[in-house]
């Protein structure tokens, strides 16, 4: 106690200028050395630091409760994932997403569910990327295999089969879909 006691009254005095800092403790001069320019560059780096662009909050009136997610953010999301649909389809999605987002009794579920949502649709537009740039020819040999693949569907799996197919409805590019759709037409 008695030591805290004194460097308190040391650093008293030195703060006053009573005692000359060649009559301090040396340890002691040099831990404020390393402080004072520890504070020093502290200052100056604080000004060369890249401002970071401060986030605006959400307008928490458009937002879906308990989320940061705005509708339009999720629209967005729909037609940039969804492009084998049309808009009024896209839509449709939109709608019925919503109208869930929305229900009071998803309350407790809404994060997730926007959460896997936009996992599926960011899964959907890449598998949907990946195979347009597919080469025709390994289009071609899938139309193939599909049309292979055919056989072993019951009669009814293959006539929703055939509905997704005519309506576009699966999540490939069109020129698959219609390769897939010769394929399954020449069965």
């Amino acid at each position: 106690m008695g030591r805290v006691l004194r460097r308190g009254v040391l650093f008293t005095l030195l703060f006053a200028g009573v005692v000359t800092p060649a009559a301090a403790d040396p340890l002691l001069m040099f831990l404020l050395g390393i402080a004072r320019d520890m504070v020093l560059n502290h200052a100056q780096m604080r000004d060369t630091y890249a401002k970071v662009p401060e986030q605006p909050l959400p307008d928490f009136s458009r937002v879906y409760p308990g989320t940061s997610v705005e509708p339009e953010v999720l629209r967005r999301l729909i037609d940039d994932s969804f492009l084998y649909l049309n808009s009024s389809q896209r839509r449709e999605i939109f709608d019925q997403l919503n109208e869930a987002l929305l229900n009071p009794r998803n309350a407790a579920i809404r994060g997730t569910m926007i959460e896997y949502f936009a996992e599926k649709a960011l899964l959907i537009r890449g598998a949907q990327l990946q195979l347009a740039k597919m080469p025709y020819s390994e289009k071609q040999r899938m139309a193939a295999e599909f049309k292979a693949e055919l056989a072993e569907l019951s009669e009814e799996d293959r006539e929703q089969l055939g509905q997704l197919l005519r309506s576009g409805l699966l999540p490939v590019p069109s020129d698959l879909n219609q390769l897939l759709l010769a394929a399954f037409d020449a069965r």
